[in-house]
This record gives C-alpha cells, structure tokens and sequence, in this order.
C-alpha cells in the first residue's frame, strides 16, 4: 500500500505505475482516492475549527455565570439570553461535528479499501510486461545436464521407492493431496532440516516456528485481495485463516509494534505447513506433487530499514541458490516483470531448478522486497536514534519447499538404474546413506 501523500503530490507517477503494471482498469482509482482524500481532510479540517469555536464559546460562559451571579433582574435577563445563544452555538456546532465526523469516517473507510488496490510503486529496475511469459532470465549457476536414459515422471521416481500413496491421500482428502512414505518420507524430511539447519547455522538466522492460522485483519495486511481469495482457506465460523506461508503470520507477528532501530535487521528462518486452494491454477496436476494443496515449507524473512532492503534481496536470493547448488541441482534466476508482480512487491525474483526430465528449469523459490506496504497496512514502525517514526521495509523468499524440492532432486540426482544419489551435505540427515536403492 503506497503513501496517501505521495499519491497526492504525484497522481502521475502513480497512473504510470498502474500502467506498467497492465491494470488499466484501476485509474479511475486515483482521482477517486484523490477526491476522497480531499473529502476527509476538508470534513478534518472543519471538525477542528468547529472544537476550537467550541471551546471558546465554553469559556466565554464561564465569566457569564459568574456575572450572572452579581447582576440585577434587567442584567440577569441579558446575561442568560447570551449563554443560551453560546450553549445553542455549542449544540448546533456539537450536531454539525458528529455529522462531519461520519463523513470523515465514511470517507476514510472508503479511502483505505481504494488504497489497498492501488499497486505498489515498482522498482525502476523492474521489467515491464504484461504477465510470466516476459520474466527475464538473468544468470544460470550449475550446469544443467540431460542423462542418455529416460527419466521417469517424478510420482512415477518415488513410486519405485514404495514413497507415495496418492490414491490413499484422494480417498481420505480429495485431489491435491498425497502421503509420503519410507525414505521419500525420510527425504523430504532431511530436506526441510538442511535447509533449516543451513539458515541458523551459515546464515545465522533467528529460528521460528510462528502460529498456522491467522486473523482476518493479518490476512488483509500480508497480501493482495486477489491472492488471499485465490489462496486462502478460512475456518468456517471463526476469524481465522489457514497459512497459505509462514511469511504471513511471521511478519503479522510485529501488526501495530514499534521496533527499536538498534535490533535492526531482524533475520529469521520459519517452519510451517503451508495450505492453499490454488484457485486460478488450470486446474491442479492429477499425478504430481508440483501445485497441492497441503505441503511444508522453511521460509527466510527479513524486517530491516528502508535503504537497506535492496542489499538483503540481493543476498537473500543468493542464499536460495546456495542451498540448492550444495545439493548439486542447477538453478536459474529470473526477474518478474511488472504484469508478473503481487500487488504489493516492489522487486521479485523467482529461483528456478532445471528438471531433466522436462528439459526446462520451474520455480521452486520466490523472492520479494515488499518495500513498507505491509508495515504500512500494519503498522509496523521503527524508532530511530533520533527518537522519530518511520515504517520498516519487509523481504521474504522460499528457503526451500520439498515438495517441489523433491521434484528436482529426484531428476537430477537419477541413475539409470533407478537408484538416487545422496549429496555429501544431506547424508548426516539421512543416516549416513550415500544413496537410495528402488524397491
């Protein structure tokens, strides 16, 4: 959520950005933003002269009454007909406040709905095009290979494991779902305690296991309408909802805080299950694991001061690729353009494993500067040396998701044989095996 005075002073700016980000249908927003903004500050401004016109009719009665005290009949008569005039004054100014003050209300209310559309401003180093289709690849780390034998479908990997029961999963809970068996089940495990492991011990990240649902109010502060009604699941008859990421409750966990600047960067690694409707997907892949419903997932968030978000995006993706490149998987990174951009992202870039089998690279992280739009929503604020007020700037990226992990772990680390390599790293985790043997 950008700043109502920036909108203000550089509407153009701001119509600029709605075009670039190919939302043309949201520029009506901006005058009306504008007008409702002028709407509650002539209804601010009123109410105040109102009060102040108030106060000094109130203590313009008090010597009256003590006159009226002193005075004869003739006096007396005169004395209250002048504080029956101030205390009407009052009265009518009092009903014209209420008045204005609903109108203040009503028109803020408005403001904040229209304000909560309204996209972030985008970083200029942003690309711009209409949707995924113009992300930008960057650079390329490892060197992807593809084997002179045929990769087998990725169920199809860790069925030769006894390691997935989707069949089961789709009686008990429907399409989207899946159980996890033996040492796939072991992988994904070891998977998720590297990554977590690596963040607290290389990285020095703080260790988080944050609450899995949240507060409506959260919800609207972490993300955009049409992500939370794409991705949310919400407990029917509460106020609560399912974590679609820890990001979420991670970075709600400081809503309406005033963090001192000296604890400034605030690091941290989080664990979670993760659930999502995945509505708008085309439909969720009847034999895979790559879009479900339920999985797990280590996330990395950062809360920091505003000129130093652009340094810990840059090393945050880096992490990512790190991770995967001790596991030996080539990574791609590649800059969304500004169609490809949530609502409230500044800059992102998504991580993308090289699967051999598809001979293309997919997403497995996603990682974004959201700028202050959700300590904006939230409230978050820093104080500063000086003892002033100012709104922090929030990162997040995916440390790592197994279940697309394992997609790409499985393909690049297949032999022909069926068997799969155990990277050096991931071995202590794994009870020391060097490999797995298909059943």
């Amino acid at each position: 959520m950008i700043d109502i005075r920036f909108l203000r002073e550089n509407p153009d700016a701001v119509r600029e950005n709605i075009r670039k980000k190919f939302q043309d249908e949201k520029l009506p927003l901006v005058d009306e933003a504008i007008r409702l903004d002028a709407e509650k500050r002539a209804a601010q401004q009123e109410c105040e002269q109102l009060k102040a016109a108030r106060n000094k009719l109130s203590k313009a009665n008090g010597p009256l009454y003590g006159q009226l005290k002193k005075a004869d009949e003739a006096q007396k008569a005169e004395l209250q007909k002048q504080i029956e005039e101030n205390n009407a004054k009052v009265k009518a100014d009092d009903d014209r406040r209420a008045e204005l003050e609903k109108k203040q209300a009503e028109a803020e209310d408005k403001l904040r709905e229209i304000m909560y559309v309204i996209p972030n401003i985008i970083d200029p180093s942003v690309p711009i095009g209409p949707d995924d289709s113009h992300n930008v690849e960057v650079q390329r780390f490892g060197e992807p290979v593809v084997p002179d034998f045929e990769i087998p479908h990725h169920v199809d990997i860790m069925q030769s494991f006894d390691g997935i029961d989707k069949d089961s999963a789709g009686r008990v809970a429907g399409m989207g779902f899946y159980y996890l068996l033996g040492d796939i089940a072991r992988l994904h495990e070891a998977v998720l305690a590297y990554a977590r492991d690596f963040m607290i011990d290389e990285k020095h990240f703080t260790y988080v296991i944050p609450p899995f649902m949240m507060h409506g109010s959260v919800v609207k502060g972490v993300m955009s309408f049409p992500e939370m009604e794409a991705m949310m699941y919400k407990i029917e008859g509460e106020d609560l909802y399912l974590i679609g990421t820890s990001e979420h409750t991670m970075i709600g966990r400081f809503i309406d805080q005033i963090i001192p600047e000296a604890k400034l960067p605030l690091t941290l690694t989080s664990y979670s299950p993760c659930f999502r409707k995945e509505v708008g997907s085309h439909g969720l892949e009847e034999r895979g694991v790559y879009r479900i419903h339920q999985f797990e997932k280590q996330e990395m968030i950062v809360v920091c001061k505003p000129e130093e978000s652009m340094d810990w995006y840059e090393k945050m993706w880096r992490y990512s690729v790190e991770l995967f490149r001790s596991l030996e998987i080539p990574v791609r990174q590649l800059e969304c353009c500004s169609g490809d951009l949530a609502d409230l992202k500044v800059k992102s870039c998504d991580i993308e494993a090289w699967s051999p089998r598809q001979q293309k690279y997919f997403e497995v992280c996603s990682c974004s500067n959201l700028g202050d739009a959700q300590a904006r929503r939230l409230k978050i604020r820093v104080r500063g040396e000086d003892g002033k007020l100012y709104l922090a700037h929030t990162l997040n990226n995916t440390v790592v998701a197994p279940p697309r992990m394992l997609i790409a772990f499985l393909e690049n680390h297949l032999h022909a044989d069926g068997s799969v390599d155990i990277p050096e790293v991931l071995r202590p985790y794994m009870g020391g095996k060097d490999h797995l043997e298909k059943k």
